[in-house]
């Protein structure tokens, strides 16, 4: 087994030959590594089946579904490979102009930020997404799966680096981390001076355990607690849509809905349609007010600051927008909330003060993505404010250095 440090000098040692790539040899390798993944689907299937089976009986049906490949999911990884190829290079934009009185003329100007280090949990696809978005914008990255994925993240790896070196590039521009112990995960947190980016994507604990012990740069990458307040003035055939959505179409994901809270002069008619919708399939947790009006489990102390990432929704029964906005600000955690109503004045309130990486009026959380934003696919969600903050694209991956070019001035 190759040691976590030799991987990241391989990184850094071919960070070089990614940076100097122009864009189309950075385009030709990406769309290499997308032809690579559908051509070998099958090893890739056949890992993610040693995965599955390995992980059965240890993790819950939701989470096993996070796990799982199929030949749908391979091909949309390697369709967000090709956006991303699609995409205009961001490394060498010029972010500002300046022409000074003296004669300088001074540029701030995209740069590639060098190794990016990449730690996730089960979701295989992850693997394609940031080792794509870190190419393109000029670096080498070190991914370190959990052990769950890992066959999976390897085969993936495996085939990426074929079409990396058919275009030319080192496959050592990509890295996948082989030991899946914690202690890998301290390497990489610890790695100064060869590691420029850390970004934690996974649970609160993972997260956490970054924030609190990395000594290179890393970005925050947020658990969703995310929220839907039905207003009074709420169309609620529509709310009942929305929040159906962005509970159950994945509720395993961070930009899932977990908490419900609903206007008290909606919630008399807005709950029994909510509970006939959902119901069947989501277990309610009530507060005391929306307790009164339908049956469900009784919400605990901890169900509004949870996220479940499962069918279970917190619901609560607020008196006005500014409950709504005050419950948002005590609970969320920064990554998605939105705002069901029409009217109009209402939804300028809530855009203005929920201070939320994705902020929406009269949709779904679960629009909170990197490919639903245009970005092609996205290295995480940041619910930090400082360089990142929600889907993190090629812009997000990039560093700036200031070039100033003169002609003989002295100070």
């Amino acid at each position: 087994m190759k040691s976590t440090r030799d991987i990241i000098l391989d990184a850094a040692a071919a960070k070089g030959a990614v940076a100097a790539a122009d864009t189309e040899t950075k385009n030709r390798a990406l769309l290499a590594m997308a032809d690579a993944l559908i051509e070998g689907a099958d090893g890739i299937l056949a890992a993610n089946a040693a995965d599955m089976d390995a992980a059965r009986g240890s993790i819950g049906e939701v989470m096993l579904d996070r796990l799982a490949l199929s030949r749908e999911r391979i091909e949309g990884m390697a369709k967000g490979i090709r956006e991303v190829a699609a995409l205009p290079d961001p490394v060498g934009r010029v972010l500002a102009h300046v022409e000074r009185p003296n004669g300088l003329v001074i540029e701030r100007t995209a740069v590639p930020m060098g190794v990016i280090a990449i730690i996730y949990e089960s979701r295989p696809n992850v693997t394609a997404d940031a080792a794509a978005l870190a190419v393109k914008a000029g670096s080498a990255c070190v991914l370190r799966a959990g052990r769950e994925a890992h066959r999976s993240a390897s085969a993936i790896v495996e085939a990426m680096r074929r079409g990396l070196t058919a275009a030319g590039l080192p496959g050592t521009a990509v890295n996948l981390v082989e030991d899946t112990s914690r202690q890998s995960s301290t390497e990489l947190m610890t790695a100064s001076g060869l590691v420029d980016l850390l970004i934690p994507r996974g649970g609160a604990g993972l997260i956490r355990a970054c924030v609190e012990n990395a000594t290179v740069p890393c970005i925050e990458t947020g658990t969703g607690i995310c929220h839907i307040y039905v207003d009074a003035a709420a169309d609620l055939e529509m709310a009942v849509d929305i929040v159906e959505n962005a509970k159950c179409s994945r509720p395993s994901v961070c930009n899932a809905c977990e908490v419900c809270l609903v206007h008290k002069d909606a919630a008399e008619k807005f709950l029994p349609m909510l509970r006939e919708r959902i119901g069947g399939r989501v277990e309610l947790r009530l507060d005391g007010r929306a307790a009164g009006i339908i049956d469900g489990k009784r919400a605990g102390e901890r169900d509004f600051d949870t996220e479940f990432l499962d069918y279970i929704l917190a619901v609560g029964v607020v008196d006005s927008l500014d409950g709504a906005i005050a419950h948002i600000a005590e609970h969320s955690t920064g990554h998605s909330d939105c705002i069901v109503t029409a009217d109009s004045a209402a939804a300028a309130r809530f855009l203005r003060d929920v201070d939320s990486a994705a902020v929406y009026v009269n949709a779904s959380t679960r629009f909170t993505d990197g490919g639903e934003f245009g970005l092609g696919c996205e290295m995480g969600i940041s619910t930090q404010k400082l360089h990142a903050r929600g889907p993190m694209g090629l812009a997000e991956l990039c560093t700036y250095k200031y070039i100033i070019r003169g002609d003989g001035q002295v100070r």
